[in-house]
Formats: C-alpha cells, structure tokens, sequence
C-alpha cells in the first residue's frame, strides 16, 4: 500500500471516528430510555472505530511529527504553516552562515597580502605547500 492510500485510509477512519461521536453526544445529551439500543450500538461503533485507528497506526510506525506541529494544531494555527516558517528560517540561517563564510573567505585573503608583505620568505613556502603558487 503507498503511503497517500495509508494516510487516505486513515483519514478515512478518522472522520467516521469524530461523526461517530458527535452522533454519539447528540444521544447523550437528550437521552431517552428508548434510546439506549441506539447508545450502545453507537459505543459499539466506537471501539471500532478505534480498533481500526489502531490498526493504521501500525502501517504508520516510521513516520515522525515534530512536537511543534501539535503546538500549532493546539494554538488553532494551521500546521502547514510549521513547514513554511522552517523553510523561512532555514534560508535566513543559510543567509547569515554564507555572509559568516564571506566575510572569512575575505579575512583569509587580507591575512595572506598582509602576511606576505611582512614574510614573503614564508608565505611562499606556505603557498608552495598549498599549491597555491610555486616559490620564485
């Protein structure tokens, strides 16, 4: 089964679940004697329901959710959006790490003139080591 038809499927039996119990609380709240057969098939509905969760739940072992996904959920806030704003600060950190790498790539040539100026001797042999210019 591909992984769309596992999430499908327990989508699936996850909205019977949830009318399920709303149909469930419709009975509770305006319970009647005459309505007991009804509550107790709807109970009944119920732990399958579950049972059929459960089992999705084992075809669904290795997929992980970040506990920040729930927070979202949990604030009324769509989940996608977790995707969205990591993206976000992803690209802002990837920013300021290539303007860190920047920054030293041009302290190292700066470093380098001015440590020939003051050692031409050894930053050709550095460089020679580095291949970077043969000694003269």
């Amino acid at each position: 089964m591909a992984m769309a038809e596992k999430f499908d499927s327990l989508e699936e039996h996850l909205e019977k679940f949830v009318e399920n119990i709303r149909q469930l609380g419709i009975i509770v709240s305006d319970f009647q004697p005459s309505s007991q057969a009804g509550l107790n098939q709807k109970l009944n509905f119920m732990v399958t329901g579950l049972q059929d969760i459960d089992k999705c739940r084992q075809q669904l072992h290795d997929i992980s959710v970040p506990l920040e996904v729930f927070e979202y959920i949990d604030q009324g806030r769509n989940p996608q959006l977790y995707t969205k704003e990591c993206l976000e600060r992803a690209l802002a950190k990837n920013e300021q790490v290539k303007g860190k790498i920047d920054t030293m790539k041009k302290f190292k040539s700066l470093l380098i003139q001015e440590l020939t100026k003051v050692f031409p001797e050894d930053m050709a042999k550095y460089k020679a080591i580095r291949g970077e210019d043969p000694p003269p």
